[in-house]
Order: C-alpha cells, then sequence, then structure tokens
C-alpha cells in the first residue's frame, strides 16, 4: 500500500495534464479540421498570415484553396487558414438599440 501511494501524485498529476492541456488541444484540431473540409466557394476567409480573400477554387487532391484578393489570386493550403479569424470576419454584427 505504501508504494501505491507513492505513485498517486504521478498519476493525478498525468490526469491534471491529460484533461488541461491535451484535451483541449485535441477538441480544438478536430474543429479546425472540420472547419477545412467544409470551407466553399465564396466564403471570406483570413490566412494565418493575415491576409484577407475570397475562396474561388477548392482542390480536395491537396487540400488547397485558391483564394483571390485585390492583388489577384493565391493557392493556399486549407490548413493556412485561420479558423478563428475567418469566424469573426463573417459575424454579422448585431445591430444595437
Amino acid at each position: 500500500m505504501g508504494e501505491l501511494s507513492n505513485f498517486a501524485p504521478f498519476v493525478l498529476m498525468a490526469v491534471v495534464v491529460y484533461f488541461f492541456m491535451i484535451a483541449p488541444q485535441m477538441k480544438r484540431a478536430k474543429k479546425e479540421k472540420t472547419f477545412a473540409a467544409e470551407l466553399k466557394k465564396g466564403d471570406r476567409i483570413i490566412t494565418k498570415s493575415g491576409m484577407h480573400g475570397k475562396v474561388v477554387d477548392l482542390n480536395d487532391k491537396d487540400h488547397s484553396c485558391v483564394i483571390e484578393t485585390l492583388a489577384g489570386k493565391i493557392k493556399f493550403e486549407r490548413s493556412a487558414i485561420s479558423m478563428e479569424m475567418s469566424m469573426k470576419l463573417n459575424k454579422v454584427p448585431v445591430a444595437k438599440k
């Protein structure tokens, strides 16, 4: 029983690390994957580097997309699109009374 109680803090620490660090990261990665998979033509997006544009073509073969900017059309990997910033860009503001 004494040896088991020596390992209890390590087991507790592993459980805490899992629930506060690993599980939320896995949940976020899953949301980003579904966001990239649900992109469609006409979506307004922002890349992680800050470039704004509109999706004009999607390629499922190499998981890329072509976005149209003021400078022209540019091909990006879908993983380069920022989910948070794109969601904020597409959010319709609520009119205040």
